[in-house]
């Protein structure tokens, strides 16, 4: 029977034909549009990095230029994260919208670049099976010419083990007499903790902020359970073997000539309430003046802020203390102190961040844009930043000079300077009320003259106190996770084990893997070669086999 066409299907045909002609349109257009976006992702991530690394390179030549930079950049580092993972998804999204039409080629973003994996990294082979014949012509007679090899980075999750340390018994069959090797030194009398177990749990609660309840819900979920207290048993007897080791950074940083100090707050828990105590920092660094002793930090706690704790912490130092004007330290410039009277060096930062505050146009603007009240911006305070920064500017080109070079170049460059701003500051007081927020900034450095201007005939006096800033920023981190100190034994067990880990962060070395070695070794260690141990002298031991 012949077939009789139907007289829609020319129809039908066309209708086909023309909604695939609207698919393939569609795909383009979402193929384009997939492509754009991905585009714009790739340049404000390209953008984003940029400015980041502008911001950092600016950092490096000149310093800080404001008080908040340092958050600035970690603004911008955030920022940068977000949008290199929207840069990725896009670009993802391009190649399956291209995959789906021939016209429009998915578009190529530049990635990030990445240094080669580290040498010291163990290397697996996993090598895919060849085909045993050629798939071309099933020729058997293959000759192999190369290989491709792909490198991808992979971790292996934390893995846990009991040591266990056996000493055999043995006795003698001639007196009966009963042997046995004597017990190996453990850090911890009768402890159960390994030393690398130690330092992780020391490094994670006062290197990383993370509280020991915390610690132990991770320990948990990877199959080890142990309580808070016990894990607290184990940091109290820790820190407890480290003390000699604190005691050596102790005597290092007060034999300085010229010390750092600051001191931050830090709430403890006592009888059900919160208390305010203090956590203060003394910090050697003699690197700015080209100095050869290492740097170390020395913390110390205190229930309050009364000036008996830094005449305790320094009562037989003598020296320069770099700090701000805190009146506690009043009686350790007394001319009858013993063993000598202390030489007050004044802070350039807190003098200018006084005038910053009052001249920060941009935060000013901020808080105006949020409806918040806003502040005046004095011009006055504005020449006064602007004076200051001509001083920084100077410092900067003799950062890491010897003591000899910084005094030259200061008694040339910034001896001039500092009388122009002597006489300017005292002709701008004269016409503010006493009152005046500017006139209580000028009055900060005016009654302090003495101390700002010793930088000029002392080369090791540095122009601020960052030093200790730096230095005590881990324990703002560190209270945003831990909120309080449980008691005044922990701000003291604390403090020991923050100047151990910030000091060997000022040397450049592994705070948890240091901590991890001496603790292997402090129990058998001599004690007149515990010099040994401290961070800029210690060395593994597996450097000290070789």
């Amino acid at each position: 029977m012949d077939t009789v066409a139907s007289p829609f299907s020319d129809d039908v045909e066309a209708l086909k034909a023309l909604l695939s002609a609207a698919l393939e349109r569609a795909d383009d257009a979402e193929a384009r549009l997939a492509n754009a976006r991905a585009r714009e992702s790739a340049t404000g991530a390209m953008i984003a990095h940029l400015k980041l690394q502008i911001a950092k390179l600016r950092r490096e030549q000149y310093g800080a230029s404001a008080e908040r930079s340092r958050r600035l950049l970690d603004q911008l580092e955030l920022h940068l994260e977000d949008l290199e993972a929207d840069a990725c998804e896009d670009d993802l999204a391009a190649e399956v919208a291209a995959a789906r039409t021939a016209d429009v080629a998915a578009f190529a973003r530049k990635r990030p670049s990445r240094k080669p994996f580290p040498e010291h990294l163990p290397r697996e082979r996993v090598v895919i099976p060849a085909p045993c014949s050629c798939p071309s012509c099933g020729g058997v007679r293959l000759s192999k010419l190369g290989e491709d090899v792909t490198e991808t980075l992979e971790v292996i999750p934390r893995q846990w083990k009991v040591i266990q340390t056996v000493r055999e018994k043995f006795t003698c069959r001639d007196c009966e007499t009963i042997t046995q090797p004597p017990a190996p030194f453990h850090v911890v009398p009768r402890g159960w903790a390994g030393p690398s177990f130690l330092a992780m749990l020391l490094f994670e609660k006062y290197g990383q902020h993370q509280l020991l309840n915390r610690q132990a819900e991770r320990f948990a979920r990877e199959g080890v359970a142990l309580s808070t207290s016990t894990l607290a048993d184990q940091v109290g007897a820790a820190a407890f073997a480290l003390m000699p080791i604190y005691r050596r950074i102790e005597a290092h940083v007060l034999e300085a000539r010229r010390l750092h100090g600051d001191d931050t707050t830090v709430p403890v828990l006592t009888r059900g309430k919160t208390n305010t105590a203090r956590l203060w920092v003394y910090v050697r660094d003699d690197r700015p003046v080209a100095g050869n002793d290492p740097p170390a930090a020395l913390f110390h706690y205190s229930r309050d802020r009364r000036g008996e704790h830094p005449r305790a912490h320094l009562a037989s130092w003598a020296g320069i203390p770099q700090a701000d004007a805190y009146g506690g330290y009043n009686e350790l410039y007394a001319p009858g102190r013993q063993p000598a009277p202390l030489v007050e060096a004044g802070c350039f930062a807190h003098a200018r961040r006084k005038f910053f505050e009052l001249a920060d146009v941009e935060a000013a603007a901020r808080r105006k844009s949020r409806g918040e009240r806003t502040g005046m911006i004095y011009p006055i305070a504005l020449e006064a930043v602007q004076r200051l920064d001509a001083l920084f500017e100077i410092k900067r080109g003799i950062n890491g000079k010897t003591a000899a070079k910084r005094i030259a170049v200061r008694q040339d460059l910034s001896a001039p300077l500092m009388a122009d701003l002597h006489t300017w500051l005292a002709a701008q007081l004269a016409k503010l009320s006493r009152s005046h927020d500017l006139a209580k900034a000028i009055n900060y450095m005016l009654r302090r003259w003495g101390a700002f201007t010793r930088f000029l005939s002392d080369g090791r006096i540095c122009l601020t106190n960052n030093a200790a800033e730096r230095t005590l920023r881990c324990v703002p981190l560190g209270r945003k996770a831990w909120l309080f100190c449980g008691s005044d034994r922990g701000g003291q067990r604390a403090a020991v084990l923050y100047t151990l880990i910030q000091t060997a962060r000022l040397n450049d070395v592994d705070p948890q893997a240091w901590l991890a070695d001496v603790l292997a070794r402090i129990a058998e260690h001599p004690a007149r070669q515990l010099d040994e141990l401290l961070p800029w002298n210690w060395q593994p031991r597996e450097a000290i086999g070789q």
